[in-house]
């Protein structure tokens, strides 16, 4: 999958199935999301789980860090792309986003956001390694979905906290381009913003006195 039909996808579906249990991922299945983002399994097992989405149609990220005995070096990554197949990671880690790059994956780099120099931080990782897309954490932090769309110009996903409708719709026009979410109720949610309801993102913008065009 190249990276304007994922971000195509996530304009169609608009939300991210997160699978952090087992039982979760039968219904993820049958729910029309824009992808699913894997941290459960192990070495042993990915494969099959990866193939089991892709064979239905489902873009598959692999969350690396939650993925058992996978090693976060050039060798696992390597693993990862050539056997195990995602069409992507996600990861809170520079170099890992850099790898998988040269392996040939999409990448959703993920940010907590708890201080501001976190937000500065952040905004400064996501520059350097240009993701195809970044998971901003905690998604209720609305106003900050906004910025980090202006200061890098990249597709944002709003993810964690997100219990309700409302929250994905708060998100959505706040700028962000889909939404991740483990709570199944909300996978089969149908999410459409008007055209005049979507959150117009100016250009340029500033942190800290720093102007985000470059």
């Amino acid at each position: 999958m190249q990276a304007r039909e994922f971000h195509e996808r996530m304009q169609k579906y608009r939300i991210i199935a997160s699978l952090k249990e087992h039982k979760s991922l039968e219904k993820a299945l049958k729910a029309p999301v824009s992808a699913v983002a894997l941290s459960v399994g192990n070495i042993g097992n990915i494969i099959p789980l990866v193939k089991l989405y892709k064979s239905n149609g489902i873009p598959v990220f692999v969350h690396i860090e939650r993925i058992g005995g996978l090693s976060l070096d050039d060798e696992g990554m390597a693993f990862l792309a050539n056997c195990v197949k995602p069409d992507g990671i996600v990861t809170t880690r520079n170099h890992c986003i850099r790898q998988a790059k040269k392996e040939g994956l999409l990448t959703i780099q993920r940010v907590f956001l708890f201080d501001s120099d976190s937000v500065r931080s952040g905004i400064s990782s996501v520059r350097d390694t240009k993701p195809d897309a970044v998971e901003v954490m905690p998604a209720l932090l609305m106003e900050y979905i906004s910025l980090y769309q202006k200061e890098t110009g990249i597709p944002i996903i709003a993810g964690g906290l997100i219990q309700s409708r409302d929250h994905i719709v708060q998100a959505l026009q706040s700028g962000a381009a889909a939404v991740s979410t483990s709570s199944r109720g909300l996978w089969k949610e149908p999410v459409t913003l008007e055209p005049e309801e979507s959150h117009a993102v100016a250009e340029g913008g500033t942190i800290g006195g720093t102007s985000a065009k470059r």
